[in-house]
């Protein structure tokens, strides 16, 4: 087997950082596409390349067979067979192992002319191999933050910053927040009532949500408290807080109003996992549900058992994160503490914080946005504070990543901490709630 990238820096990291393992968050990023290969010829066509094709083939993103097409050197079963798989339209392809190097070569060229920027990898396999695409993909990802990663201590301002306002380079309140691929950056405006979001580079947002009024309208929102991104379905998914409910907004230019997913619900934070189940934080009822999109019924999957501080309490819940096992973290804001719920679990497991509210490293104060990578390294606003800290899996203290400079409007400062990301490459965001303002700090 072998395998290429579309990208030279795939490769490295990759390799560099193996981890099986996968998140999604606000989440998640995607398993990377791949476009597999299969050297194959037609004397096989019946045994090893109808194996092939039962079984993992239909994994990959898209597949193409790689071999020679003589109809009148092949049997009538092994024609009509042909034409139920994907050959790949190659010409010239020389029968026998002689010729294997010819044939790879054919295929990647192929690639490279029609799907360069359609795949993230390329993969060539033989026709007696058998792959685990699901593992072979999660070997191939790029960890968002590798081990002992730095980012610069001054954050450059990607959105607002012009003190607060409702003008559409300004941000009043802003709370939570979604890094898209492209690094847009989709941006829940609390006090103005709306979702905008801020292409890289720009020097002023676009509405994509809301904006009408502070009303309960379906072309309106009332203090949004957070926003991702359906890619399936193109979407915004927002916590419409004032209003209690949940909506769905199109991203489609002609969108002029949401639809109701879930109501009734003092919802604050919101992840999506891979398998696009819905997880809300109920800062009233001291939970997190995971809903199946479509239904109003939710499952109760980290607390639910009274406003306090055990181990299967939360007190005032607010960002979620979910990774691929449906592991769900929770930044437990009241006790000052990230917890995180295996799924089915019936109590937590305090993974950050948990000393009581201070700024020992041992400590947090108030936690708010919250991010966790491959590595099951957990990434925490920590608001009272006023800085970001980093804690590696079954670390006892963390570490001030940026921030921890007092409270202020500086590049390396901060003023009430809200939503934090990071994008595929590994660039960190912050919501700085009261300096109106989200700062980016790029990977060193």
């Amino acid at each position: 087997m072998f395998f290429i990238s579309s990208s030279p820096t795939h490769y490295n990291a990759s390799f560099r950082n193996f981890r099986l393992y996968s998140d999604k968050n606000d989440g998640y990023e995607a398993l990377p596409r791949v476009l597999c290969f299969i050297l194959t010829s037609p004397k096989y066509f019946l045994s090893r390349t109808k194996a092939v094709n039962e079984t993992w083939a239909s994994r990959c993103d898209r597949h193409f067979f790689v071999t020679e097409y003589s109809q009148e050197k092949m049997t009538s079963e092994e024609i009509r067979f042909a034409k139920h798989i994907s050959i790949a339209p190659l010409k010239n392809i020389t029968p026998g192992y002689d010729h294997l190097t010819q044939k790879s070569t054919s295929a990647f060229l192929f690639a490279y002319d029609n799907y360069f920027n359609d795949f993230e990898w390329f993969v060539k396999a033989d026709d007696d191999t058998f792959l685990i695409v699901e593992h072979l993909k999660e070997f191939l990802m790029v960890p968002n933050t590798p081990a002992k990663a730095r980012w610069t201590p001054n954050g450059v301002t990607v959105a607002g910053g012009h003190g607060y306002g409702s003008s559409t380079n300004q941000l009043w309140d802003p709370e939570g927040l979604f890094i898209d691929d492209d690094e847009t950056v989709v941006i829940a405006d609390c006090v103005n009532d709306r979702i905008i979001q801020w292409k890289m580079g720009a020097t002023s947002g676009q509405i994509v949500a809301g904006g009408n009024g502070q009303e309960n309208r379906l072309d309106q929102l009332n203090r949004p408290a957070d926003v991702l991104i359906d890619k399936v379905t193109d979407s915004l998914i927002i916590c419409d807080q004032e209003n209690r409910r949940v909506v769905r907004w199109s991203r489609r230019n002609s969108t002029t109003q949401g639809e109701i997913l879930i109501d009734n619900i003092d919802c604050y934070g919101l992840a999506l996992d891979d398998q696009r189940y819905l997880y809300i934080s109920d800062v009233k009822k001291q939970e997190v549900r995971r809903y199946q999109i479509g239904h109003k019924k939710g499952t109760v999957v980290a607390g639910g058992n009274g406003k306090n501080a055990g181990l299967n309490q939360l007190n005032d819940p607010n960002y979620i994160f979910v990774d691929q096992q449906q592991t769900v973290y929770v930044s437990d804001n009241g006790n000052h503490r990230v917890m995180k719920w295996h799924k089915g679990a019936k109590e937590g497991i305090i993974v950050a914080g948990g000393q009581g509210e201070g700024n020992a490293l041992t400590q947090l104060s108030y936690p708010n946005g919250l991010f966790v990578d491959r590595l099951d390294t957990i990434y925490v606003a920590d608001c009272g504070n006023d800085r970001v800290m980093c804690w590696p899996k079954g670390a006892k203290q963390g570490t001030v990543i940026v921030g921890g400079n007092g409270e202020g409007a500086r590049a390396n400062q901060f003023n009430g901490l809200r939503g934090l990301s990071i994008d595929l490459q590994g660039n960190l965001y912050v919501v700085d709630h009261y300096n109106n303002r989200v700062q980016r700090f790029s990977i060193e």
